[in-house]
């Protein structure tokens, strides 16, 4: 039921979820759904937690198997990639969809999504900063603006993939990310 309301709202964003409207396609009533989640802000906050622990379980968790440094980096950003082009959200990358929605709008649903994507960022950014302390990057790099490059990048290969339905994007994303980091020194071989 959760997961058929994360995947209705990497499609039609958050505010589109009604208690009735999962009410109707799960097998429980508006009344049983409302005691689940007690509001629809409530349903809301449940999707975007489920939201992290799905990308979590596509993105980071099978990443954590790399070495930590240059090859964690790029195994994320592989696993993005993959993560993106398979559609493990219907609609694309869950988070795309609703930071648009909830970019103007304070409350807690926004913090939440604010927080998912701060934990993201935070994760790139201290793997770029391992690979720097490692000598797999150049001395100096700026850990923040590298993984922030590397998050633009992603991000437009989601969104062009969608809007144009072409996946020679994710292609481009990578040649365009292994240009961001052997900028910073990365060994080409370490690119693969």
């Amino acid at each position: 039921m959760l997961d058929q309301a994360v995947q209705d709202a990497s499609v039609h964003g958050l505010d589109a979820l009604s208690l009735g409207g999962l009410a109707a396609s799960a097998p429980v009533n508006k009344s049983g759904i409302a005691g689940l989640f007690g509001s629809k802000e409530g349903l809301q906050l449940a999707v975007v937690a489920r939201a992290r622990e799905i990308y979590a379980e596509a993105v980071v968790l099978p990443a954590r198997g790399t070495e930590r440094g240059l090859a964690r980096v790029w195994e994320l950003v592989r696993r993005w990639i993959d993560y993106s082009r398979r559609r493990v959200f219907r609609g694309g990358c869950f988070f795309r969809t609703v930071e648009i929605e909830f970019d103007m709008r304070p409350g807690p649903v926004r913090d939440a999504v604010v927080e998912a994507q701060a934990e993201w960022d935070g994760y790139l950014a201290h793997q770029v900063a391992v690979a720097v302390e490692a000598g797999e990057l150049s001395a100096g790099t700026d850990a923040q603006q590298v993984a922030f490059e590397v998050n633009a990048l992603l991000n437009a290969a989601n969104d062009r993939s969608l809007l144009l339905e072409d996946d020679r994007v994710y292609a481009r994303t990578e040649a365009a990310v292994r240009t961001v980091l052997r900028a910073h020194g990365a060994d080409p071989a370490m690119l693969r």
